[in-house]
């Protein structure tokens, strides 16, 4: 009933960690892939013939399509992304979503066959590189997680920029940004589901040992990133809008900010030392200085609509912060994508293309016209604090779908075979 480790070599394995993971605009911290099981010899005089199979189909179908298709969704290309890449994806989430059902089935009210299999999925964060664990709600928790993650591939494919057929630079269509909001959103629902209703069902020493990736901290922290990017892409919506107000941008860039330090809080303490796991946590960091600038941007604007000295003085400091939090963020941009597996970033668009021409410009004009004004000690030299705005954007409600039908008919059998009671 425990979970224990083990190394590639055991199960035959030759995988090797990707050395370059292409561009990203969603970044997805390792696949984690399911290794083959045994359900004939677990499950030997107490399923019948036909659940065994159904069983083994439909996990048989995840296994062999994690292994032959997982390389191209991690590795996609604009070129093909939309084409092959969304085709393999959606066929790779039914197939989850075909299994989820039937597998509840070994979970459902405390059904003592939940720890006859030991279930082995690949993990791509951890040095032990594989975790096996003799209990079904563990299956239940990383097929959420996984269907979360294919979500955050496909959106990735969608966000990534591609040639315009104008001639201009490359650019992400208006349906693609409208689709990938609501891909972020269905993900953090199974995300949410996963640390609301799967977690609390592993055992004390079994949730204690899971592999780093589907730790509490982790699947919280995927989940704020996928609101997070979900109102980066609304706030890139806004300012192409003529009807979006300043304050509208304010809100949903001051919201942006608290997903994303949220997010960082709640791996801050893991351990994230190497690999895939660093690269995620860097990432999350870039985004969250990303969210500053633009925070501290809009707030620079509208503070510098007052009549006062004092508020032109508080959006010279906003300003200046919005500056230096988009130098900072090219740093942080440049040490992600260097952190192995090594990334690429896209060309600028949305939000920080915007924002990465209209900051410096603004700043330099603020900054010039309000310093003719007021002397410099009458400027503010630390930014004024931001906004405090209570978070809009939930994720999906996503629950566990009922157990299929098919188990009706083993019920009368399990019963059979249950102890006398006295």
């Amino acid at each position: 009933m425990g979970c224990f480790a083990s190394k590639d070599q055991d199960y035959g394995g030759n995988r090797k960690r990707p050395v370059n993971i292409g561009e990203v605009i969603v970044f997805v911290p390792g696949l984690r892939i399911p290794k083959p099981v045994d359900f004939s010899a677990a499950f030997a005089g107490q399923l019948s013939k036909s659940m065994v199979e159904r069983l083994t189909v439909l996990r048989s179908r995840i296994v062999v399509m994690a292994g032959q298709e997982g390389p191209t969704i991690t590795r996609t290309k604009r070129k093909s992304s939309t084409q092959y890449g969304g085709s393999v994806l959606a066929d790779f989430q039914q197939a989850l979503e075909d299994y989820l059902p039937v597998l509840l089935g070994l979970v459902k009210d405390g059904n003592r066959l939940q720890h006859e299999v030991s279930y082995a999925w690949i993990n791509h964060e951890d040095d032990a590189e594989e975790h096996v664990v003799a209990n079904a709600w563990y299956e239940v928790l990383s097929v959420l997680h996984l269907m979360a993650m294919l979500l955050f591939y496909q959106a990735n494919s969608l966000l990534l920029p591609r040639a315009s057929t104008d001639g201009y630079q490359p650019k992400v269509s208006e349906e693609s940004k409208r689709a990938s909001v609501d891909i972020f959103l269905k993900a953090a629902g199974y995300l949410d589901c996963a640390v609301r209703d799967v977690l609390p069902c592993l055992p004390p020493d079994i949730r204690r040992n899971l592999p780093v990736d589907l730790s509490e901290g982790v699947l919280r922290a995927l989940c704020l990133q996928a609101l997070g990017q979900a109102v980066d892409i609304q706030l890139g919506m806004a300012i192409d809008s003529a009807k979006a107000t300043l304050a509208v941008k304010r809100r949903l860039a001051c919201e942006m900010v608290k997903y994303w330090q949220q997010a960082l809080d709640n791996i801050t303490n893991l351990p994230l030392a190497s690999g895939w796991g660093e690269k995620h946590q860097l990432f999350i960091k870039w985004k969250l200085i990303e969210a500053k600038a633009a925070a501290y941007y809009y707030h620079g604007l509208i503070l510098d609509e007052g009549n006062t000295e004092k508020s032109h003085g508080m959006a010279v400091a906003a300003l200046q912060a919005a500056d230096e939090y988009l130098k900072e963020s090219k740093k942080a941009c440049e040490r992600f994508n260097a952190a192995p597996p090594l990334s690429k970033m896209p060309p600028l668009w949305g939000t920080m293309k915007y924002l990465s021409e209209k900051i410096p410009k603004d700043t330099s004009s603020k900054v010039r016209i309000n310093r003719d004004l007021y002397t410099h000690e009458k400027i503010m030299e630390t930014a004024p604090t931001l906004p405090d705005f209570v978070l809009a954007l939930k994720p999906d409600d996503y629950s566990l779908p009922p157990v299929h039908p098919s188990w009706n008919a083993e019920a009368t059998k399990q019963s059979a075979l249950s102890p006398t009671k006295l």
